[in-house]
């Protein structure tokens, strides 16, 4: 009996990053945690942004929100204040 093949299977590509993203991701990752598994959800995440978005929680959603540089100032402080986050800076 021979093995069963992956429905999805892998393939190994070759990308560049800059050296300062590859230092920053080591930094975040523990030794035994993948790139590839980081950078696959990550990809994963971008190209079904409507899926995380309908699955995600309203405050995961506030959250993400509040992260982003275009943000009006006023919404930013009323989640900030919603989620206790002033307390956090």
């Amino acid at each position: 009996m021979g093995r069963r093949r992956a429905s999805n299977p892998k393939m190994a590509i070759g990308i560049t990053l800059k050296r300062s993203t590859i230092d920053e991701l080591d930094e975040l990752l523990t030794y035994k945690q993948s790139r590839s598994k980081f950078i696959q959800t990550s990809i994963d995440l971008r190209l079904g942004v409507d899926k995380y978005v309908q699955d995600a929680s309203t405050k995961q959603l506030m959250l993400a929100l509040r992260m982003r540089d275009d943000c009006d100032p006023i919404i930013h402080k009323i989640i900030s204040k919603l989620y206790d986050l002033e307390s956090l800076i």
